[in-house]
Order: C-alpha cells, then structure tokens, then sequence
C-alpha cells in the first residue's frame, strides 16, 4: 500500500513536469517546487487521508443521514408515533436542504447573494442537526411527565392490591383510570402479557422505553417480591414517599437556580437588544454588519457566542436531583 502510493505521487509529479515541459515552462523550481507544487502536494495528502478514513468517513455519513433516520423512528415509538421511514426522509431532507436552498432564493431575489450564501449554509447545517436534539426534547419532555404521574400510579396499584386484586388488574386500573403516558406504558405491559410474554421481563422493558430512577425502583420491587414474596403494597406505598421527597427536594432547587436562569436569559438578550436600539437610531452605521460579508460573518461569530454563552450559564445552574 505504501509502494503504491509513493508510485501515485510520483505519477502525479511526472505527469505535471511533462505539462509544463510541452507547453514551454522550462523553470522546474518555480512551477513543479512552487505554488504548483504544494497544491499538488496538498492534494494528494488530502486524498491519501481521505482513502486511508473512508470507511471511517463512509459510516459517518450513514450515521448522519440513515443512522439519524433510524435513531428518529425508535424515539418515536418511544413517544407511541407511527411515521413511515419515508416521510422521515422527506422531512430531513427538507431540513438539511430545502430550507438552505428557499433562504438563498430569498436573499438572491434580495440581491445579496454572497450574504445568502453564509446564511443558507448555516441554517442547512442547524437543519441538519436539529432532528435529534428535538427528538429528545419530546422524549425527556414525555418522560417527566411520566414521572410526575408515577404517584398515582403507585397509589392505585397499592389500593388494587390492598382490594384483592392481581398486579395485571391493577395495572388494568391504572391504564382505566390515568391519561397518557403512564396509561401507555403500563398498557403496553399488559399487552405484552396477553401475548406470552413473562411479566417480570415486560416490566424489565418498561425500564429501557423509560430508564428512570423510579422506574427502576418500582421494577426491582415488583419482579423480587413476586419471586420471595412480600406485601407489594407496603413497597408501594414507601417508593411513593421517596419520589415525593425528591420532588420536594427538586422543587426547592430549582426556586434557588430561578435567579441564576433568568441572569443568564437576561445577558443574553442584552446583545440583541443592543442591536435593536443602535439599528434604529443610526440603520447607516449599522450597514456595514448588515450589508457586507465580513460584517455578516461577524454577526454569525457573535450569535453563535451568544448561544454557547447562554448553553454554559445553564449548564452551570443545573443541578441534577
């Protein structure tokens, strides 16, 4: 592989000499060892990496279109939404391309078509990588939703039990009498049980659709004293006390973060606003931002700043429970 290489860069040299030696460049220094040269040379280190990573390159690029298209369908049987894989292609495709290529339309009508060019590029790349981070934002926010409901959950199982019932009719009582998700989940458990599946492994898929600390707590219990046996009620019952002390607790945090959230919003809003004031009061002196390419790179530089800075003061206020 190294020979064959060496024999390519060589070929590529030899080639280019004989160009410049037929059309009657003679100076071998300034136009083989030149500019020339380190183009080529630059070329082919370029190709070289790229053929040594393609496999690398290649199954990035499934990641990026069919692996994000994939990634897209699971999370969406998590939130219970049937979509053909075909429509999620048209829809990235959409959004990685059509939205680029709509904006630079909209700025060449304008006449600024070298400005369009730099925005159309980066809302194609926000395009492109916005479907996974959306994706989770509706499973995290179906998720705590799922959390906020476990308590009820957990009290009519303790009450069915109590009552004389089964875990399954329980279940059923908590699917009867409860709204979506948790009536989804414990529903699909049932469903999973009338087609052969073992209730302790049903209740093991419940925590991988929702892996939460509650969930794993209310499983654990559940598929252990099926086995040794134990009143599940009293179980219940206690799980349900740990989960309001950690609301509480959270509840509490998150009066104590309140300040530090709405500082950072503040900050952030500020350059904006700023802009806003100065476009205005004086629009000439602000033309030299909007109406330039170098102006509009400094724009880009500052906003994306502005959401980086405002991704670490959120970040640094988060405290987890």
């Amino acid at each position: 592989m190294i020979k064959w290489k060496a024999s390519l860069l060589l070929l590529f040299f030899a080639a280019n000499a004989f160009a410049q030696k037929s059309a009657g460049s003679i100076n071998f220094f300034s136009d083989i060892l030149g500019r020339k040269g380190i183009l080529i040379a630059v070329g082919l280190i370029f190709f070289l990496y790229s053929y040594k990573n393609s496999l690398k390159l290649f199954a990035w690029i499934e990641d990026q279109t069919f692996g994000t298209r994939d990634y897209i369908m699971q999370k969406l049987e998590l939130l219970h939404v049937e979509i053909e894989s075909k429509n999620i292609t048209y829809a990235l495709l959409f959004l990685s391309f059509g939205l680029g290529v709509i904006v630079l339309g909209i700025f060449a009508l304008m006449g600024k078509f070298t400005a369009g060019l730099f925005v159309a590029s980066a809302v194609s790349i926000v395009g492109w990588k916005s479907p996974r981070p959306i994706i989770d934002h509706l499973v995290s926010r179906r998720v705590k939703k799922y959390e906020g409901q476990m308590v009820d959950a957990l009290n009519l199982l303790s009450n069915g039990l109590r009552a004389g019932l089964s875990v399954p009719q329980s279940l059923g009582l908590v699917v009867d009498e409860l709204p979506a998700p948790v009536s989804q989940e414990f529903n699909t458990i049932l469903q999973q049980t009338k087609i052969g599946v073992p209730l302790e492994e049903a209740f093991e898929n419940l925590v991988k659709r929702v892996p939460t600390q509650d969930n794993q707590m209310f499983v654990s219990s559940v598929n252990i004293l099926r086995e040794t046996g134990g009143n599940l009620a009293e179980v219940f019952d206690t799980i349900t006390q740990v989960i309001r002390e950690r609301v509480r607790l959270a509840q509490k945090i998150d009066t104590y973060v309140a300040q530090g959230k709405f500082q950072g919003y503040i900050i952030f809003c500020m350059p904006f606003a700023m802009m806003g004031i100065f476009t205005s009061s004086d629009p000439e002196a602000m033309d030299a931002l909007y109406g330039t390419v170098i102006g509009n790179i400094v724009l880009a530089i500052a906003v994306g700043l502005s959401f980086a800075g405002l991704a670490v003061i959120l970040k640094i206020v988060k405290i987890k429970v």
